[in-house]
């Protein structure tokens, strides 16, 4: 399969019970797991599947599991995600090496 190429910001669309929402998205190859706001796992009525211990520089905290269908780029696939407060940040989801792996390639000149 070729790569698929993305830029650091993607618009990608999550698909939840009935209902289906578009959003800006950080890719980040330094991320281990893809995550959203909980406001976007509630939206769309996605149920925890399990929950995970997450250590990050402000120290470790437990989160949340979804799985979310997401389209990137005009792929469709079934993806783990952490819920998280990310309201102040400037994508509400991130995406993860969980995803990129799946034949990504991020280029980050292209906007």
């Amino acid at each position: 399969m070729e790569k698929t190429i993305v830029g650091i910001i993607e618009d990608v669309t999550l698909i939840g019970k009935n209902k289906r929402q578009t959003f800006k998205a950080k890719i980040d190859t330094g991320a281990t797991r893809s995550s959203m706001d909980l406001k976007i796992a509630t939206d769309l009525k996605l149920e925890l599947t399990e929950t995970v211990t997450i250590k990050s520089a402000e120290g470790s905290s437990t989160r949340g599991i979804v799985m979310a269908k997401v389209i990137i780029s005009g792929r469709e696939l079934e993806a783990e995600f952490t819920i998280a407060n990310r309201s102040k940040m400037s994508c509400p989801v991130l995406i993860g090496r969980n995803i990129l792996k799946e034949n990504f390639l991020v280029d980050p000149s292209r906007e």
